[in-house]
């Protein structure tokens, strides 16, 4: 639906709160950060951690450290608005948050930026268990002897684990472990497969009277839908494409457009994009609560959706602003654009800023890993903006850190018995928004937290 939002008086300033883990000192932690000030998030499938489904036990071997045992295999995810997802874990030594809620992502947002035995991974999906469900023709070609369900996913697990995370790691089902093998040795990289839904940009801007875009939707459902809001139809204001036709179903390459009349006050507005598709094989999913990232091994017809947001004054700098987190630069890649007549001046972490009218910028924010942050922009006639997350960009060391057998904290609620199973790590459970305000007593480093308001980051 789109909902429409008038300002007031404008403001020009910034603040940010970045939280994090310090070598020395002594740390304070505050409440969990709002629910709605959102992780980056560009479209797609979201959806709740509910378990590990289909599992076998593994064997991790540590250099001068006893052998550890732990469950492997495939996780279910339930997709909001209605779908499943089947997931195997590329995050072995990070914790397992029960009902932690994921985001689809691409690969450049995880631990796979920088992994060149990715395309591997996508390998080992397309080629084995549950894309392969026939177990006598994968246990013929591996050479391995009869598997199961459980042996299948261990084994596949297994194999995705020496890529993802270079993992000295073995089933223990001798099956299992010769279809491990084979994985291992017969990948070969795959593409990146494509987003189930995305728009490009998801902010825009402009003045009133003018039509405010374009934004492009990416898709690989056959149609999506624009459902506009009763308060948007009420204020006049419009999606519509190129030609000013009202636009209710869009498709892959599609380019849409907000159309505001040209009395419009100061203001901004949302539409949500929807579709009903199966989520493509190989698709990254992160958690907003420092749970381990998993990839994508199977999915039902699934709801996927994606925000965009325009922003329209009659006069003076208006801006549009998204976020999104660039695991290979090791920060937060905060995109401005101004479509106004005057330049829009703002502060971002510590720093002044100024986008030229007409103009364009993007600001990677330095953010260290598995810290939260959290970035408010203020703009004119009330403008505000909120980017929040944790930043988890890197796989634990595996000579460094060991998964636990025991559960793992829980981030919402609830008891999953076997869901922290699967390389969780007592040494690492950092949950997203638990840290929101730190004190490095000694360190000479204050992190501090302003008001806030909440918006969806990446619109």
């Amino acid at each position: 639906m789109i909902s429409v939002r008038r300002r007031g008086s404008a403001r020009l300033t910034a603040a940010v709160l970045a939280s994090g883990l310090a070598a020395a000192g002594a740390i304070a932690t505050a409440s969990p950060a709002v629910a709605d000030d959102a992780v980056p998030h560009k479209g797609g499938a979201t959806a709740t951690l509910a378990g590990l489904k289909t599992y076998d036990q593994v064997v991790i071997h540590h250099q001068g450290r006893p052998d550890q045992k732990l469950s492997g295999g495939l996780f279910e995810l339930t997709v909001d608005g209605g779908g499943s997802l089947l997931t195997y874990c590329i995050d072995i030594k990070n914790p397992t948050q029960q009902r932690a809620k994921y985001n689809e992502r691409s690969w450049a947002e995880t631990s796979l930026h920088d992994n060149n035995d990715a395309g591997k991974i996508n390998w080992i999906l397309q080629n084995s268990y549950p894309q392969v469900n026939d177990l006598a023709a994968l246990a013929q070609k591996a050479g391995s002897g009869a598997l199961t369900e459980k042996t299948a996913a261990a084994g596949t697990q297994v194999a995705i684990w020496r890529f993802s995370d270079h993992a000295d790691v073995e089933a223990v089902d001798p099956a299992a472990e010769k279809l491990a093998d084979y994985l291992e040795q017969s990948a070969e990289n795959l593409d990146e497969p494509g987003a189930s839904l995305h728009l490009d940009p998801p902010a825009v801007s402009g003045k009133a009277g003018d039509l405010l875009g374009p934004i492009k939707v990416a898709t690989n459902a056959g149609s999506v839908t624009v459902a506009p809001a009763a308060d948007a139809a009420d204020a006049g204001i419009k999606i519509v494409d190129a030609d000013g036709k009202p636009v209710t179903n869009a498709s892959n390459g599609a380019e849409l457009f907000f159309q505001v009349p040209a009395g419009a006050e100061p203001g901004s507005a949302s539409a949500v994009v929807k579709a009903s598709t199966k989520v493509e094989i190989g698709r990254a999913f992160a958690s907003d609560s420092k749970s381990q990232t998993m990839i994508l091994a199977g999915s039902s017809e699934s709801t996927v959706s994606a925000t965009a947001t325009a922003n329209w004054a009659k006069q003076g700098p208006i801006p549009a602003l998204s976020a999104e987190e660039n695991c290979a630069k090791g920060g937060v890649d905060i995109s401005a654009a101004n479509k106004g007549d005057e330049p829009f001046t703002f502060e971002l972490a510590g720093e002044k800023h100024t986008v030229e009218a007409g103009k364009s910028e993007t600001i990677t924010v330095p953010v260290e890993e598995d810290q939260a942050y959290e970035f408010t922009i203020k703009g004119p006639n009330g403008f505000e903006k909120t980017f929040s997350g944790v930043l988890d960009c890197e796989t634990a060391g595996v000579d460094t850190d060991e998964p636990s057998s025991e559960p793992s904290p829980a981030s919402v609620g609830g008891s999953s018995g076997d869901l922290a199973e699967t390389g969780s790590s007592d040494a690492t459970p950092v949950i997203a928004g638990v840290a929101i305000a730190l004190v490095v007593l000694g360190g000479g480093t204050v992190f501090f937290l302003r008001r806030k308001k909440a918006v969806t980051a990446g619109e």
